[in-house]
């Protein structure tokens, strides 16, 4: 029988794709009924992953404990300090522009970006 990986070690070496882990805190945040501790988890999980590639132990785990204050902020500061954090991972916070279907409910976004860097 095969073995197989634990979830956590199976998301994680996935999650060593920048691209893939944008796409996982993307789909946290399009999330309709937003829970905030998936948020916190998911920058968890992709601080992890990004963070031994961009930076040094003792930095990465500097960086993940400073989500913790990062979340508890509140307004604009929060926002761009966001952005700053998933920078230091090689990421970067952006805004898309949603295009209504005709006939459905469901959004497509379209490749109109503002960056927060």
């Amino acid at each position: 029988m095969p073995k197989s990986l634990p979830y956590h070690d199976f998301l994680i070496s996935h999650l060593k794709d920048p691209s893939y882990a944008a796409g996982y805190i993307e789909a946290i945040l399009e999330e309709e009924d937003p829970e905030p501790e998936l948020l916190k988890m998911a920058l968890s999980n992709v601080a992890e992953a990004l963070g031994e590639q961009n930076m040094t132990p003792e930095q990465a785990k500097v960086h993940l404990e400073k989500l913790d204050e990062l979340l508890s902020q509140r307004g604009s500061e929060a926002i761009y300090n966001l952005g700053t954090w998933l920078n230091a991972l090689g990421l970067k916070l952006t805004v898309t522009v949603v295009e209504k279907a005709d006939n459905t409910n469901t959004n497509a976004a379209i490749s109109s970006e503002l960056t927060v860097k």
